[in-house]
């Protein structure tokens, strides 16, 4: 069973905290700071693998954790870095923040990598802290923490020439012309309950690969039948191969206005990719008369295809190499730019809104954002020394003119995570 969708959880490791340590050896007369920095955080890294065709290792919603980072020591030593949690997805694997909805990923190439959760950077030690005017610093920051969120996989099929049409219409026969693909076929609806590759092979040696798209019915683009679930496998297809069956019957004319319209609908420009359209069974009685009155109602030529006969199949080959040429890629629905470290794609969710300030009450502000409350929490507010470094960073972020903007008042307080303080002006 072809598992195409998954929910997953990830949460990236968190930075270890730095050492606050000062040297005592009984021959060294002034012993100064040595408190170690924290190691980085693990990150949970997604790659792309031909080895997998399915997200069936993921089909629990297990989650994926990265391990956290060691904490300093005196000597100056480093705490260890986290292990990195790397899992595998099948090539064409679409990674969406589920609370957003946005697309993060599109991991459309062999050996493709995405950071989906970054590990936090680890605390710097106290060493790190002496200065000229500071020699005995009795500080030391905290690991950043790490991330965690839920996310969507989607597999996309990576083929190029997509198969459409209602079912009964013959695309799984057609496929079985073309390739080797073996697909099910029965003279029953919806025999294929999933897609099916095949590679068709041109006398050059180049092969195409043909993917034969299940379930499509009217209402498919709103859920309908199976056809929602497989709309999303003809997105990275540049060609559109479109059975309509000439059966006795059959309204040849309304079920190719039927498919029109539901590629239309699903929204991701799928209506406007080269399109092919061949009329199948053309073995059957009166098949010829019906195709003529098929192309005089829509205005175009279509390819008369006989899977006995294998009339129009090498047609329909020689067609769709020649449109693949010119083709142009379609962007994925809701696609959205990726940003790359070192050729790997990231997604880092430290970068986001510098701070927001509430007020739930008349004499209380809180301050939040993500990007603030991660830097707070690597601050250690137990010493004098962190204190004052938290206000001196929230003056340089900003916060107090944001605060005076708000109309905060001498003895207000002031929350920011777990610290409240008193302002005054």
């Amino acid at each position: 069973m072809l598992i195409d969708r998954a929910v997953i959880e990830v949460r990236s490791g968190k930075g270890g905290d730095g050492a606050l340590s000062f040297r005592h050896e009984k021959y060294v007369e002034y012993g100064g700071p040595d408190g170690g920095n924290g190691g980085k955080g693990g990150s949970v890294i997604l790659f792309a693998s031909s080895e997998l065709n399915t997200l069936y290792n993921y089909r629990h919603g297990k989650a994926l954790i990265a391990e956290d980072g060691g904490k300093g020591d005196k000597k100056l030593m480093t705490g260890r870095n986290g292990a990195d949690y790397i899992g595998k997805v099948p090539v064409g694997t679409v990674i969406i923040d589920e609370e957003s909805g946005a697309m993060l990923f599109d991991l459309d190439k062999e050996d493709e990598q995405a950071v989906v959760a970054k590990g936090g950077r680890g605390g710097k030690g106290n060493a790190m802290f002496k200065s000229s005017r500071n020699r005995a610093p009795k500080i030391a920051e905290n690991g950043e923490p790490g991330e965690r969120r839920r996310l969507i996989l989607e597999l996309k099929m990576v083929a190029d020439v997509a198969i459409v049409g209602l079912p009964s219409a013959g695309k799984s026969t057609f496929l079985n012309l073309i390739s080797n693909a073996g697909a099910k076929t029965a003279d029953y609806p919806f025999t294929t309950l999933e897609p099916n590759l095949g590679v068709a092979k041109y006398s050059d040696g180049e092969g195409i690969v043909f993917a034969d798209m299940p379930g499509l019915i009217e209402g498919a683009a709103e859920g309908k039948g199976l056809g929602l679930t497989f709309l999303r496998h003809i997105e990275r297809c540049r060609v559109l191969v479109h059975l309509v069956s000439m059966e006795e019957g059959k309204e040849a004319y309304n079920d190719y206005l039927t498919i029109r319209k539901e590629l239309e609908l699903y929204g991701a420009e799928l209506e406007k990719r080269p399109e092919i359209i061949v009329a199948s069974k053309m073995d059957e009685e009166g098949a010829k008369e019906r195709l003529e009155a098929f192309e005089k109602a829509i205005g175009k030529k279509a390819i008369p295809v006989s899977s006995y006969t294998r009339e129009g199949v090498d047609e329909v080959l020689k067609q769709a190499r020649y449109l693949l040429e010119d083709a142009p890629r379609f962007a994925l629905k809701g696609t959205k730019k990726d940003v790359e470290e070192g050729g790997i794609k990231v997604y880092d969710g430290h970068a986001k809104e510098a701070f927001r300030i509430s007020r739930p009450k008349e004499d209380l502000f809180i301050l939040e954002g993500e990007e603030l409350l991660r830097k707070v929490a690597s601050m250690n507010l137990k010493s004098e020394e962190g204190v004052q470094r938290l206000l001196a960073y929230l003056g340089r972020m900003g916060v107090e003119e944001a605060l005076v903007e708000k109309g905060i008042r001498e003895g207000d307080t002031v929350k920011v995570g777990e610290y409240e303080f008193t302002y005054s002006e």
